[in-house]
């Protein structure tokens, strides 16, 4: 049997997060302002196909991130990211008195931080997947971490990220540590994701106490255009 970290985003979209599901047949995602992530099944066939290129209209670029099977005729990989996903085995999670909680009046700082760090996918609304917390100084937002996936019984840390000005404080790992402590305190369990090739985040991670739990890939693909039915595709 899978496990619900094999697929997180189906497990999210199923699960805790199913408010937030646009469905076509077996194919669901986040709202575009939300998340970048979708899920297909673990066995997607070609209805699955033909399903995700409708929902996301021709030529469009579809992430896969998790996606490790063959793509159907007509689909062309645009990105590939080797990654990894870590796992909570004994991280010394703890509050900090530092940190605030972050909502939707400061989503434009928000996404001015994430502009210059580039930790990865932030949009106007996904503040709204979980608790964020920032630090900021004299106003000013310099760090933030929160949570993404949110798959039954674990929640994903991510949009970790520094002001450049700020760096070797250690304030990401005050704040990997504080998302850490709200998580543990609703009896879940933390994960997250990096890129394999992030040797530098991986260490910092590890030495917090996380731990590899499996290999995983970031793609994304564009989808057929003119757009053509899969199971078309998939008789030819």
């Amino acid at each position: 049997m899978s496990h619900v970290l094999d697929n997180p985003a189906l497990a999210s979209l199923t699960g805790p997060h199913a408010h937030f599901a646009e469905r076509r047949g077996r194919v669901l995602r986040y709202p575009v302002d939300v998340s970048p992530w979708l899920a297909l099944p673990d066995d997607p066939g070609p209805d699955d196909w033909a399903d995700l290129a409708a929902l996301a209209g021709p030529g469009a670029e579809v992430p896969l991130a998790g996606y490790c099977g063959e793509l159907p005729a007509g689909w062309e990989v645009t990105f590939h990211v080797d990654g990894v996903q870590l796992v909570d085995d004994g991280i010394a999670a703890a509050p900090d008195p530092e940190a605030v909680r972050l909502g939707a009046a400061d989503v434009p700082e928000m996404l001015d931080l994430v502009e210059r760090t580039r930790p990865g996918p932030f949009l106007p609304r996904t503040v709204e997947l979980g608790t964020y917390l920032g630090i900021r100084r004299d106003g000013a937002l310099i760090a933030m971490a929160g949570e993404r996936l949110h798959p039954p019984g674990w929640t994903e840390i991510s949009a970790v990220c520094t002001d450049p000005a700020f760096r070797g404080e250690g304030l990401a790992t005050r704040l990997i540590l504080a998302v850490a402590h709200g998580i543990r305190e609703r009896g879940e369990t933390p994960f997250l994701h990096t890129g394999a090739g992030n040797t530098n985040a991986i260490r910092l991670y590890e030495s917090l106490g996380f731990r590899l739990r499996r290999t995983t890939a970031f793609l994304a693909a564009r989808a057929p255009e003119p757009l053509t039915d899969e199971r078309e595709l998939a008789a030819s």
